[in-house]
């Protein structure tokens, strides 16, 4: 099968990337350090994981050692707390210096609602060192259109917000040679075709949370509808990531590395259960990046191209899938008090 994705914008995406959501400061130069070594040459990353210098310098050390840019593809993202027209070109500056590359090949908008910000350009956040939400911009950071979905919590009223035009600049980046390709992350299926209709631009990339008990099989076939790309994050269930940031119904059923579906596919092909969830969406034609910072398994989640799931094991993958009570993130956790987001409606405390 295909290794990369013919992108709308008629770049080559890789289908299997490194993700860095969550690598601890002194791992993650080691981590991408090994994927390149052991041929990955797709790197996800964002301005909000903190991590890009340390990413930058694996890349320089990668580059002087003869390895060539063109081969290399950087997806890195506009923080929630920049969804605003005038901070697109300071925080993608700031992303392309951290990196030390000249432009990126992909560039996302990260979120559909916005944080607000000191003026140091970091997160804004109250006495209780929650973030603030910034109800006085375009919270859904959309290219072209007026916020159509947000609902204030205490009396359910629908407002509208005048559109920033982020997309504006987004666009000009990409003329200007600075980004190749753009898109969108944690944007639903409303969402996602508001932009589709108003943008000239089209996205062409949505990157979002998908496993085994949440593939988004509807928002794919929009996808594939309009040539949008699908890069689907914590696609092994995040096992790393906190279970306070879990949503009860997914901690509820077996992680989905120990399901026993899984278990026993992957040892009819000798494969781990990491191996056959990821072979799952790339068989499927969705992209992977899986997140480990540990070289052996960075090295793993790469080989996944020796073997294939046939079409019964394909059935009884698919069949785990349990739609939105399968999400994993809990958003409303993370801001507690402040936010609820469920990705169908978005209710904002102000």
């Amino acid at each position: 099968m295909a290794k990369t994705i013919t992108l709308s914008t008629g770049y080559e995406m890789p289908m299997v990337g490194l993700g860095t959501w969550n690598s601890q400061s002194g791992e993650v130069e080691e981590a991408v350090t090994a994927a390149l070594e052991c041929g990955y040459r797709h790197i996800d990353t964002a301005w909000i994981y903190y991590n890009e210098k340390e990413i930058g310098s694996s890349l320089k050390k990668w580059f002087d050692a003869g390895g060539k840019r063109e081969d290399i593809f950087i997806t890195t993202k506009l923080p929630p707390h920049a969804n605003r027209a005038s901070d697109v070109k300071l925080f993608l500056s700031q992303s392309l210096e951290n990196l030390a590359l000249d432009y990126v090949d992909m560039y996302l908008i990260h979120t559909p609602f916005t944080i607000g910000r000191n003026d140091d350009y970091e997160i804004a956040v109250d006495e209780s060192g929650m973030p603030i939400i910034d109800c006085d911009t375009d919270h859904l950071a959309t290219w072209k259109v007026i916020l159509k979905i947000m609902y204030l919590r205490d009396n359910l009223n629908l407002i509208n917000y005048g559109c920033t035009h982020v997309e504006q600049v987004m666009e000009e980046e990409v003329r200007e040679g600075r980004v190749r390709s753009i898109g969108v992350s944690n944007f639903n299926a409303e969402l996602l075709q508001n932009l589709i209709d108003e943008a000239d631009i089209k996205p062409s990339n949505l990157q979002i949370e998908a496993h085994a008990y949440m593939q988004q099989r509807e928002l794919r076939e929009l996808c594939a509808r309009h040539d949008v790309a699908v890069t689907a994050y914590s696609s092994l269930g995040s096992p790393a990531l906190d279970d306070r940031f879990k949503r009860e119904a997914f901690l509820a059923r077996p992680a989905p590395l120990e399901h026993p579906v899984v278990r026993d596919i992957a040892e009819a092909h000798q494969k781990t259960p990491a191996q056959v969830l990821l072979r799952h969406l790339i068989q499927e034609g969705v992209a992977v990046i899986p997140k480990s910072v540990k070289p052996e398994r960075v090295r793993e989640n790469f080989e996944l191209y020796d073997f294939e799931l046939d079409e019964d094991e394909l059935r009884r993958l698919d069949e785990l899938d349990c739609g939105e009570e399968g999400r994993m993130i809990a958003f409303n956790k993370m801001f507690e008090g402040y936010i609820i987001f469920t990705f169908h409606e978005f209710n904002f405390r102000c």
